[in-house]
């Protein structure tokens, strides 16, 4: 009984490896039932009895995906004593993320409207990364007026799409970062 246990555990393992690794190469929305059945070399019909439906599938391969991706946690900078500093930590951390993640990130934001089963695991990853952006504002605008343009801005730095954008201009993280810098200290030079 064991055997039979640890072999289906390999073979939904398999599945969800050979997802993953097609949500990278083609994107999530032209990845087919069949893809990954050929890719993980079981039938269709396999692929449906480990998962109900593109959703499960979905859930399990972004769960695998996360655990070998993890996105930046703030113990990697919350020691940092000084605000800006500890921001532009966080910054680093999520552009050298993006960096090595870019492939997966750029083809699921392109897919995102179209596939129904990947806008609550996108939707949550913008959440977290918000609330992140939001603590950061908190921090940095104390009583300043321009707390809703400081709260916007780094927001809009966080995003994998501001961090692209950037990408196609400028290679190197550390410059983007010291532009991230000179938004955010403008917005909080007009107290």
């Amino acid at each position: 009984m064991r055997d039979r246990a640890r072999s289906q555990q390999a073979t939904r393992d398999r599945i969800v490896q050979a997802a993953m690794e097609l949500h990278e190469e083609v994107g999530p929305r032209l990845t087919t039932i069949s893809g990954i059945a050929e890719r993980a070399g079981v039938q269709r019909l396999t692929v449906y009895r480990h998962f109900s439906d593109e959703t499960a599938i979905f859930q399990a391969c972004t769960s695998h995906w996360l655990e070998l991706n993890p996105p930046p946690t703030p113990d990697a900078w919350e020691n940092i004593a000084d605000k800006s500093d500890r921001l532009n930590a966080a910054l680093r951390a999520f552009f050298d993320y993006y960096t090595k993640t870019e492939r997966m990130w750029s083809l699921s934001y392109r897919d995102v409207t179209l596939v129904p089963a990947l806008q609550a695991p996108m939707k949550e990853f913008e959440e977290s990364v918000n609330i992140l952006a939001d603590q950061f504002a908190g921090e940095l605008a104390g009583s300043s007026a321009n707390c809703e343009f400081l709260k916007v801005t780094i927001r809009h730095v966080f995003s994998f799409s501001t961090w692209r954008n950037l990408d196609e201009q400028i290679p190197d993280n550390s410059k983007k970062v010291q532009i991230a810098s000179l938004w955010i200290s403008a917005i909080l030079s007009e107290q």
